[in-house]
């Protein structure tokens, strides 16, 4: 085992022992919270569905997570200020244009802080395993054998629009036709551009943009909702 795969295995699983916390967490306070959303036993050993494709990172053209030819603009900063680029629209528009009168209780997509910090960052986790760590791989892998690699971009660029159309199909709402076409539109295209930060630099590049998304639309607006829409 190389060291980039060792360093990949660990982060890893220190995502994964956060992830543990955050549900010991949650367990412990779920009796003061109605309607707390906390993981299971069950959710955190999914996680470990993913080990073997940290195998495999660099044989798919993909980067390592700690890949020296990345900076850390690349990895973090870009991806994290677009994310909450994402977030803010999304605050702006769902919660300022769309629903301006205060909450009289926190909705299903916030959580109290500081446990939403826990909660959000393994569902953050979560999706970017199985929308982008486990497809793309696979993919890329298979378009790196098919014909010796000839047609390897066509294969991600294909993967980035499948695993881009997956979150904003299944999280569609139910109704509105503006509501609809925003969150299409806006969920196929953050996604998408995860997936060309994937493939540039890596998962935690991807991890990061989406816990941009989360810090403004989970966890800020939140913690406003909780402060000052709820506080007596």
């Amino acid at each position: 085992m190389n060291k980039a795969v060792k360093t990949n295995l660990l982060i890893y699983l220190c995502f994964i022992l956060i992830a543990a916390i955050g549900s010991l967490y949650g367990q412990s306070i779920q009796a003061q919270h109605q309607f707390l959303r906390v993981w299971d036993f069950q959710n955190i050993l999914l996680l470990f569905i993913a080990l073997p494709f940290l195998f495999y990172q660099s044989k798919a053209g993909l980067p390592d997570f700690c890949e020296q030819k990345t900076t850390k603009q690349s990895k973090w900063l870009i991806p994290i200020l677009t994310g909450a680029i994402f977030g803010i629209l999304d605050i702006f528009v769902i919660k300022y244009l769309l629903h301006p009168e205060p909450y009289t209780e926190l909705p299903p997509f916030l959580q109290p802080f500081p446990y939403s910090i826990f909660l959000f960052f393994s569902g953050a986790l979560e999706i970017e395993v199985f929308y982008r760590l486990i497809p793309l791989t696979l993919i890329l892998l298979l378009g790196k054998w098919h014909k010796n690699g000839k047609y390897l971009d066509a294969f991600f660029w294909a993967g980035a629009v499948l695993t881009a159309i997956r979150e904003p199909l299944e999280q569609m709402p139910s109704e509105g036709l503006w509501l609809i076409t925003y969150s299409l539109i806006s969920g196929f295209l953050m996604n998408f551009i995860q997936a060309i930060h994937y493939k540039k630099s890596g998962l935690l590049a991807s991890l990061s943009l989406r816990l941009g998304h989360y810090l403004f639309w989970h966890i800020l607006l939140g913690v406003y909702v909780e402060w000052f829409e709820l506080s007596p």
